[in-house]
């Protein structure tokens, strides 16, 4: 029936086009000889007609332009009408070459050209134009509520995009009140019909007068400090603020009501946008089998969804959480249903079914986020962290040597660096052995370090915005508390931009920014529900946990980070672990893994010195030379002894 329907509209189209461009044809006609056609050329009108006619329609159903819906024309929809037309024109002068016998007013030619543009161009606009009208003078929502009253704040180019999809498609939702803008050239001025009423300073007075229920900020360049100030005024009005996201998250640079979201506290953290060499990633990544574990996880699963656009020949997603890669799995199906995507259930401490994996589907890149990332968790079973950070990791990690992964990029933390803590120490003793073995391997070992991420399962910000829903308190472990934050999406494009440019046993540090307090993290979290903090939400100090360090650091000094060829990107130095010392090492731990935790951080400390524990009295089993000389992450020194099979 739908294919019926459709074929039917298509055949109406094709006929209003070609009444249009009779239409056209007559008239230049007219035109030329003011109303009054000579004879001669009625003989071979029909003839010619049809030929332009003919022509005509094999342009247009060429370009697509019997396809669109014409209430959404646009500017692009013009563009291909006088493509088409000056095409279609240049064909009927190209036939009629062939006629020798008659001879054609060069001038109709020309009105012709003119006329077909109007008339179809015009039909076309008129559409959009009226049912423009109709949704912006529309009344009362069909489910009765009334229209939402808004003030947009930027009268830029996001601002009149913005005012223009709100007109084409949303009148019956929204009723824009006016513009606000800085700008004393666009105030008193109107766009698409509607007011600049004044500066950003009268947010309040306009926003109460006006009796506004949304406040979108139509600045997209805004971030950070500037943000929060314009926050702050729009804050006593008591309407919801949105925002668009930043500027290179547009898509296409087009502006539409989809992508407005209320302000979130990534966007008060003033991030600037990342830049991607996305030819090089592209190269990377396309055609080729990629396989990542942890793939339910934050990182993991925005990890699966960056990957899809650079066109991987397949996909494989693996997780030992049920239900995280049933989920992931979906999300990536529904998204990018083009890429071929395979859900492995596997525990990566399964060398077995591991070795199935890797035997049946051959990746060609390994991303390695599975792990155990919670610190008290791990100060508690300091033996899991063993089995999954440090086990699981070389069990992956030998797996893809074996296979010949062509690339193999773990992504460590920040935690890494002068641990103190079990996590943090576990994944320390996994970058050890990760660049270890990229001096013994043909694969491409790297290992990308950053710090904590927004939004994360278990993290911070999931955790202050259940507080604040309870009606508090909010608690901080400490006042002077502060961490490295970044966004998902953001951490995993520069997973992506690292994985590029590592030759092998490289350490990437990724940049951070400025730390950022958590007590005033809670605040801002407190202020964007709409409530003030200490006031409606309390805030309370609970202490520092064990394990947890008051400042968390992203390169020890002596690995003395240094820049590449990405601003964001940073490679470390480290001083060299022999192979021996280190399978010596990892063979202690096994054997450790049940044992109870002083034992376990006792170990730890032997296999990395920097490690701080109260257990320190115990000689470290792997030392640092007498006087350290730190060299280029990945010219890992030692012997070729195999580490044990476990």
């Amino acid at each position: 029936m739908r294919d019926v329907v459709v074929r039917y509209r298509r055949a109406f189209v094709v006929a209003v086009h070609l009444a249009l461009w009779t239409l056209a044809y007559a008239g230049a006609f007219m035109l030329r000889f003011e109303l009054e056609i000579p004879p001669a050329y009625f003989r071979d009108a029909p003839a010619l007609l049809g030929t332009l006619l003919a022509i005509r329609t094999a342009v247009y159903w060429r370009l697509g332009l019997f396809h669109g819906l014409w209430r959404y024309s646009g500017m692009r929809d013009l563009l291909q009408l006088v493509k088409a037309a000056t095409f279609s024109t240049a064909g009927f002068v190209i036939a009629l070459a062939f006629i020798s016998h008659f001879t054609f007013p060069r001038t109709v030619v020309v009105l012709d050209w003119v006329l077909s543009i109007m008339l179809v161009g015009g039909l076309r606009f008129s559409i959009r134009t009226v049912r423009e009208v109709a949704v912006q003078n529309a009344g009362p929502r069909s489910d009765g509520e009334a229209r939402r009253r808004i003030l947009v704040l930027g009268a830029g180019d996001a601002g009149e995009m913005l005012m223009r999809d709100i007109m084409r498609a949303h009148g019956r939702r929204y009723q824009p009140v006016g513009f606000l803008d800085d700008s004393p050239l666009k105030q008193g001025a109107s766009i698409h019909g509607v007011p600049v009423l004044g500066p950003l300073s009268r947010t309040a007075d306009i926003a109460t007068s006006e009796k506004v229920d949304e406040i979108i900020l139509a600045i997209p360049s805004l971030r950070g400090r500037e943000l929060r100030k314009l926050v702050e005024l729009c804050r006593p009005t008591g309407a919801i603020i949105r925002t668009l996201p930043d500027v290179g998250s547009l898509i296409d640079g087009e502006v539409t009501v989809s992508q407005l979201h209320e302000v979130k506290i990534e966007d008060l953290l003033g991030r600037e946008p990342v830049t991607l060499d996305t030819e090089a990633i592209g190269e990377f990544l396309r055609g080729r089998v990629v396989l990542v574990t942890g793939a339910g996880g934050s990182i993991g699963s925005e990890l699966c969804r960056q990957i899809c656009r650079f066109g991987p020949r397949r996909l494989l997603l693996l997780d030992q959480a049920e239900n995280a890669l049933f989920l992931v799995d979906r999300a990536v199906h529904a998204e990018n249903p083009e890429i071929d995507a395979v859900p492995y259930l596997a525990d990566i401490c399964d060398s077995r079914r591991l070795d199935a994996i890797f035997q049946s589907e051959t990746p060609d890149v390994v991303f390695h986020a599975a792990a155990h990332k919670h610190v008290p968790m791990m100060e508690i079973n300091a033996g899991e962290a063993i089995k999954n950070n440090v086990f699981g990791t070389k069990k992956v990690a030998d797996t893809a040597d074996r296979y010949r992964v062509k690339t193999f990029v773990m992504v460590s933390s920040d935690k890494a660096v002068n641990p103190t803590s079990v996590m943090g120490v576990s994944k320390r003793v996994a970058e050890i052995y990760v660049q270890a073995l990229s001096q013994r391997s043909r694969t491409q070992f790297v290992t990308v370090r950053f710090g904590n991420v927004l939004g994360s399962a278990g993290s911070v910000v999931p955790l202050f915005k259940e507080q604040i829903a309870k009606g508090g308190p909010v608690t901080v472990t400490h006042p002077q508390m502060t961490r490295y934050f970044m966004t998902i999406p953001e951490a995993c494009q520069l997973i992506l931009q690292a994985g590029t440019m590592g030759r092998g046993g490289e350490i990437f540090v990724l940049d951070m920014g400025q730390p950022v307090k958590i007590v005033d993290l809670a605040r801002d979290l407190i202020r964007l529900s709409g409530l003030v903090p200490d006031e409606d939400i309390e805030i309370e100090f609970s202490g520092i946990r064990p394990g947890e360090k008051l400042y968390e650091e992203l390169s020890s000094s002596a690995e003395n980070a240094s820049k590449t060829r990405h601003p964001k990107i940073f490679v470390g130095t480290f001083r060299s672990y022999e192979w021996e010392r280190i399978a010596e090492g990892l063979a202690k731990l096994h054997q450790l893994s049940g044992a109870d935790g002083t034992k376990i951080r006792v170990a730890f400390r032997e296999l990395v010195p920097e490690y701080e524990t109260e257990a320190s009295d115990t000689p470290p089993l792997v030392s640092a030379p007498p006087a350290p000389n730190p060299i280029e992450v990945g010219m890992v020194g030692g012997g070729r002894a195999s580490a044990p099979a476990i």
